[in-house]
């Protein structure tokens, strides 16, 4: 087809039947919301029938709904386009196979929605604000979640100031121990087997009024008690290891969330940062730094 899906909605509006109109109408309008809607779903909306939806499908140049549907890929670019399609298809697949891959899907979906769930709660709030406003935050992890402890601080260095990643190596945690500095926070993150040092460290930050929040899994029965927050990830997926993947996400989330507390005033920080680092370091294609 040399023409994309918009182009020939809009060539529909000049000429097409009244039935055709209110469709490409409704299409243009919403096409970010296309890849969701099913025949039954426009048709109602419109209100039309479902057979004239296919029809003017067909009109347009498509075989189907599903086909018109395809074509957007290119035109919204990366958007969730066909996830339901796509979802109902590979469910289908793996079910007639007794694919284990589905149920980790299954799994990880169910996961992910309780996450979001998670970020309306009142402890999410509340952490979020903690993170935009206490003067300074310590981040660690342990073992495997080290990786994730550094994302998160790393990614919120961009935002603020009084970002700190905990050293591990110096083994007494002394930097945010020994302060005496009123309305520091701490964030843990540690899936099992937990790390000894964890819950000793959550427990010192206890003793010393440290605001602590710890991002875990749902087998943790240590740290209600010597947190003020516990965040929790699903882990188990149907898959050879627990993964923690979720607290990556988790960790998106809570960066947006901190985003929004601390407001607009933030860009100017994140142009400023976007400076210095193209000063020192550069990106590929960009010549303000000192390496191409």
């Amino acid at each position: 087809m040399s023409q994309t899906l918009r182009q020939r909605l809009q060539a529909c509006l000049a000429g097409g039947s009244r039935a055709d109109k209110a469709l490409a109408s409704y299409m243009l309008a919403r096409m970010s919301s296309l890849p969701f809607e099913t025949a039954a779903s426009l048709a109602e909306k419109v209100s039309l029938s479902e057979p004239t939806v296919g029809r003017f499908c067909r009109t347009l140049g498509y075989r189907s709904l599903k086909d018109l549907k395809a074509s957007l890929a290119d035109e919204i670019g990366d958007s969730p386009w066909l996830i339901s399609d796509r979802l109902r298809d590979f469910q289908q697949r793996s079910r007639a196979g007794d694919d284990q891959l589905a149920r980790s899907l299954e799994l990880e979906i169910a996961g992910l929605v309780r996450l979001y769930e998670l970020a309306q709660s009142e402890d999410w709030k509340r952490v979020a604000r903690r993170l935009a406003s206490a003067p300074t935050v310590y981040i660690t992890g342990f073992q495997t979640e080290r990786g994730l402890a550094q994302y998160l601080a790393n990614q919120l260095q961009y935002l603020r100031d009084g970002v700190h990643l905990v050293d591990l190596a110096a083994g007494n945690f002394s930097e945010l121990l020994l302060p005496d500095e009123p309305g520091r926070c701490l964030v843990i993150f540690e899936a099992r087997r937990y790390s000894r040092m964890a819950k000793v460290l959550a427990r010192e930050a206890k003793a010393a009024g440290i605001a602590t929040t710890l991002v875990t899994d749902s087998f943790c029965d240590w740290g209600r008690g010597l947190v003020d927050e516990m965040l929790v990830v699903s882990t188990e997926f149907n898959l050879f290891w627990d993964s923690t993947a979720q607290m990556a996400s988790l960790s998106n989330l809570l960066i947006n969330a901190v985003f929004v507390e601390l407001g607009p005033q933030v860009e100017q920080r994140l142009n400023r940062m976007a400076e210095l680092y193209g000063r020192f370091t550069g990106h590929v294609g960009d010549n303000s730094g000192p390496l191409d």
